[in-house]
C-alpha cells in the first residue's frame, strides 16, 4: 500500500466542491461531471453513444478482437446526479484487464425521476442487452455506490421476471441501505472524505419521493439474495458505507451465494475510480478481473 498516494488522493477529495446533498442539484451535477473528467480518457478506450433497451448508454472497449465478457454497469452519483459518460473512465480502466465491453446506462435521476424511474430504465436496459446476446454470452452486472445498488437491484427485478440471470456481479462500494442504519454511518464520518450522512439522507429522500426504504430494490440488504449469481463486492475501510457492504456480504452468505468481500483498507468510497493515480484501485481492478474470469463460462 502507497500511504502517500492514499494520502494525496483523500486530500484532494475532502477539499472538493462537490456536495452530495447540496440543494442546487444541477450544480451538483456539473462540478461531478467536471470532476469524473478531469482526467482525459485512455487512448486505448473506443466509445460509443447507444441506446439499449430504448435506454440512452455508452459503449466502451478497450483493445482489440472479441470481448470475452458484456458487463452492463450502472454509474454512482447518489440516484441524483452522475451519467453513462461519466463513468467512462471508471467504465474503460474495469473493461482493460477483463477483456470486457462495457455498457455504462444513463437511467433518469432524482429528484425529478424518483423510484422506481431507476430501476426501470436499468431492468429495460438489462433486457435490451440479453436481446442482443446469445444464451451462451457471458454477460455481468456491475455498479458502484449507488449504482452499486441499483447493479443488485437489476440482478432482483431479473429474478422476479423470470429472466436469465448474469454469470456475476460486481458491487463497488454500493449503498445497499437507504435507511442509514448502518453503524459506519456514524463511526467512519470523521475519516470518510467523500460521503456524508446528512447529504445521504437529503438524496434517498428524494429519490424514494415516500416509497419504503426498506424495500427490496431500494435497500437490497433486506431482499432475499437466494439465487443471485457469484458477487464480489469491493470496499474501502474508510468508507460510511463499510457497513453495507459488510451487511450485504453477509445477507448474500446466509442467503447461499457465493460472495467475496474485497475490504481495501484505508481506502475512500469507489477508489477503483483512480487507477491512475492509486496502486490498491489497480489490484482491485485486476482482482474485478480475475473474478469475472473466474465465472465465465
Amino acid at each position: 500500500m502507497s500511504q502517500d498516494q492514499m494520502d494525496t488522493v483523500t486530500e484532494m477529495l475532502r477539499h472538493s466542491p462537490l456536495d452530495l446533498g447540496g440543494d442546487d442539484v444541477d450544480k451538483q451535477r456539473v462540478i461531478f461531471s467536471e470532476m469524473m473528467n478531469a482526467a482525459p480518457v485512455a487512448a486505448d478506450a473506443v466509445t460509443e453513444k447507444i441506446e439499449i433497451g430504448g435506454i440512452p448508454a455508452v459503449s466502451i472497449r478497450v483493445g482489440q478482437g472479441k470481448p470475452s465478457v458484456t458487463i452492463l454497469h450502472f454509474h454512482g452519483g447518489v440516484y441524483a446526479i452522475g451519467s453513462g459518460e461519466d463513468s467512462v473512465g471508471l467504465a474503460a480502466d474495469i473493461a482493460r484487464p477483463s477483456n470486457a465491453r462495457v455498457i455504462a446506462v444513463d437511467y433518469r435521476l432524482a429528484p425529478e425521476n424518483p423510484y422506481p424511474a431507476a430501476t426501470d430504465d436499468a431492468l429495460a436496459a438489462y433486457r435490451g442487452l440479453l436481446s442482443e446476446v446469445t444464451e451462451s454470452s457471458n454477460i455481468a452486472i456491475s455498479g458502484e455506490s449507488a449504482g452499486g445498488g441499483l447493479a443488485m437491484a437489476t440482478a432482483l427485478a431479473a429474478k422476479q421476471a423470470g429472466l436469465r440471470l448474469p454469470n456475476s456481479l460486481v458491487l463497488l462500494s454500493p449503498w445497499a441501505d437507504l435507511t442509514q442504519s448502518g453503524a459506519t454511518i456514524k463511526t467512519k464520518a470523521q475519516v470518510d472524505p467523500v460521503i456524508r450522512a446528512e447529504a445521504l439522507q437529503v438524496r434517498a429522500n428524494d429519490y424514494l419521493a415516500g416509497a419504503d426504504p426498506r424495500g427490496a430494490l431500494v435497500s437490497p440488504i433486506f431482499a432475499d439474495l437466494s439465487g443471485m449469481p457469484p458477487m464480489l463486492i469491493q470496499v474501502g475501510s474508510h468508507e460510511v458505507l463499510l457497513d453495507d457492504a459488510v451487511r450485504l456480504a453477509a445477507k448474500a452468505a446466509s442467503d447461499d451465494v457465493s460472495v467475496i468481500l474485497d475490504v481495501i483498507a484505508g481506502a475512500f468510497h469507489v477508489s477503483q475510480a483512480f487507477g491512475g493515480m492509486l496502486d490498491e484501485a489497480k489490484e482491485a481492478l485486476e482482482r474485478v478481473a480475475t473474478f469475472l474470469a473466474a465465472h465465465a463460462e
